[in-house]
């Protein structure tokens, strides 16, 4: 049971390294989920005093006004040395010891200075308040020892103030010189209430004996985050301070305000046992006398003072803690899995060197190029589309090139005459028939070049889509601009190159006609002309549409093999080039690059990379945490 305690101070530590402290953050916390007990209490009701009781050691600042402006998380470890340290956890392999010789007193002003500075450190000389939390612990050896602790961890909160104007009046030198805000107060409350809320915080309350219980500031508080009074234990102070004729017996028996544990009463030393430096083993001695000794309080004497309270608190914690570790378990391994989901999404963080920064940039490219090829390829959407281009809008284009305008009966008139020159031709008009192939074909270009670019349009969204997807790319904004500029420029080059040699299809065509195709025709002497008839005679309607008709069989037979070639042309330069090398000339460029212009094409989102060490840090956190549990849980 008491590895439970020992364990829950190790994670409020690191907790508290981590900056995980209970307060309010977009980042998981594990502190709010550890049982932990507060020390609640208002100005000069003792709760310092009770603090140093419950430890036996006189440590704590003390002076006028607000002295306690930070949590102070106190933890008590026995040990099994013949010695005794303080150790603060901003000041990691430093002790400040020994409690226990003859500089005892030296080594106390050591610790009050320390948790002083440390105050001022975190909120400046300005007075305020900070939530950030010190962490001393203070160990003890295991027996054999006058005063000996308890393993106990406790969080001493400021003092609560009831009203504003009580506090500006008493402190408003301070305020002037020191400029300390005016609502002070306010926060005060607002941080002690951010602490005693939580479910697994045990509330110790602190009321003064010598004051009407229902003002007390611990008690008003602790009714309003615990009304059923179901994680607050009651600690009457200055029980020997009351009025004479008086006395607490109601209150401490649970008459006058009842809760669901005791009230536990304490009498610590007095201002003047302070002033004269009252060792605390005299003060225990005479506490346990009072208790003893009263005719009032003696039959209580068995369940009263601060070594009752400190085990009895101690107790508490480690009943409490064993409850809660079945539900801390699975809080734990939950938000280890939310932690490596969105550290998953966010990416790796990005290496030191020139060759890691290189290496990274070629592995998150070629990531991108998988990507890519897997569109292309089908394994993802968006290849489809470049089939329908080949199979939809090519020959719907083809099928749209006006062809009729090309074979009217006027312009094969025109062509045919003009290719006679002065000689008309005696069998055949052959270089009539190549001018009238020519200006059909040449058409062919636009439904060609028509169909690169439309190939061109899809390669590049799918460039831009596979760039989106990849999720490296999304935290580096200067490497995805770069990518996309390498992967365009590549796919334009690939186009042009495609566009030259899909034109040049058509030139070939154009440039060499199939013979086999003509002397395939029927020979017919008319076709040919009579030298007897007159030029006119010979253009006569009926043979130039022959001519046409002729005309259009090639061309037709000509664009369907186009048709079948383009595609074939466009898939080689462009689609199968780009799933071979689109992004090759860039890691050329990479690898003249040196570590500094690399890095700043990982300029990740500063943003990013602090969510992303924050998140490390505390998956490393919980990953410890886990195994500390499991090692006892197993034990």
């Amino acid at each position: 049971m008491e590895n439970l305690i020992s364990l829950v101070n190790k994670l409020q530590r690191a907790c508290t390294a981590l900056g995980d402290h209970g307060d309010e953050s977009a980042l998981p916390t594990l502190w709010d989920s550890l049982p932990s007990i507060a020390v609640v209490g208002g100005q000069s009701s003792g709760k310092s005093s009770v603090l140093e009781s419950i430890v036996g050691k006189d440590f704590l600042p003390r002076g006028s006004g607000i002295v306690t402006r930070r949590p102070l998380v106190l933890q008590l470890h026995r040990v099994d040395e013949n010695r005794e340290w303080a150790e603060f956890m901003h000041l990691p392999r430093r002790r400040i010891a020994d409690f226990g010789m003859k500089f005892i007193f030296d080594l106390l002003a050591n610790v009050r200075k320390e948790i002083q500075d440390e105050t001022d450190r975190e909120t400046g000389r300005t007075k305020a308040i900070s939530s950030v939390p010190i962490h001393l612990s203070i160990y003890s050896p295991n027996g054999n020892w006058i005063i000996a602790v308890v393993n106990l961890t406790l969080i001493d909160l400021p003092g609560l103030t009831k009203v504003a104007v009580e506090f500006l009046t008493s402190i408003l030198c301070f305020i002037t010189a020191e400029g300390q805000p005016e609502t002070i107060v306010h926060d005060i409350e607002n941080m002690v209430r951010s602490y005693i809320e939580k479910p697994n915080c045990i509330i110790l309350a602190i009321s003064p004996a010598n004051q009407d219980l229902a003002t007390s500031d611990a008690i008003k508080i602790s009714r309003e985050v615990d009304p059923a009074g179901e994680r607050t234990f009651g600690v009457l102070t200055k029980i020997d301070l009351m009025d004479e004729g008086t006395d607490a017996v109601d209150i401490l028996e649970g008459r006058a305000y009842r809760l669901k544990y005791p009230w536990v009463g304490v009498v610590n030393r007095s201002q003047a046992d302070i002033n004269k430096n009252v060792d605390m083993i005299a003060a225990r001695r005479r506490e346990r006398e009072f208790w003893a000794n009263s005719p009032v309080y003696s039959h209580l004497a068995r369940r009263m003072g601060s070594e009752y309270l400190a085990k009895m608190m101690s107790k508490h914690l480690e009943s409490v803690i064993k409850s809660r570790i079945p539900g801390l378990q699975s809080l734990i391994s939950k938000t280890i899995g939310e932690l490596e989901t969105e550290l998953s999404r966010l990416g790796k963080p990005v290496s030191t060197d020139a060759g890691g920064k290189l290496y990274m940039i070629m592995e998150i490219c070629r990531g991108f190029e998988q990507i890519y090829k897997e569109h292309l390829d089908g394994i993802r959407p968006g290849g489809d589309m470049i089939y329908s281009v080949f199979d939809n809008q090519l020959p719907a284009a083809i099928k749209r090139l006006q062809f009729d305008r090309n074979l009217s009966m006027e312009n094969v008139r025109k062509l045919i005459t003009e290719a006679d020159g002065y000689q008309p031709h005696l069998i055949a008009p052959e270089r009539g028939y190549r001018r009238l192939i020519e200006s059909c074909l040449i058409s062919m270009k636009v439904p060609a070049e028509a169909a690169v670019d439309a190939v061109h349009a899809i390669l590049k969204e799918l460039a831009q889509k596979s760039i989106r997807e990849t999720v490296e790319l999304r935290q580096y904004s200067t490497l995805r601009a770069e990518v996309s500029a390498a992967a365009v420029e590549a796919l334009e080059r690939m186009r042009d190159e495609s566009k030259r040699a899909t034109l040049q299809l058509v030139d070939m065509e154009c440039g060499y006609l199939t013979v086999e195709f003509f002397r395939k025709l029927p020979q017919d002497a008319e076709k040919g002309g009579n030298p007897t008839h007159s030029i006119f005679d010979r253009y006569n309607d009926a043979y130039l549409r022959r001519v046409g008709s002729t005309v259009l069989q090639y061309v037709n037979m000509v664009c369907a093999a186009l048709r079948h070639s383009i595609p074939k042309s466009i898939v080689y330069c462009q689609v199968r080039e780009s799933k071979r090398s689109l992004l090759d000339h860039f890691f050329t460029e990479l690898g003249g690059k040196e570590a500094r212009a690399l890095g700043r094409m990982l300029d990740e989102d500063p943003a990013v990379i602090q969510r992303r060490t924050s998140l490390q840090r505390r998956l490393e956190l919980y990953r410890t945490a886990q195994a500390e549990i499991d090692a006892i849980t197993w034990k």
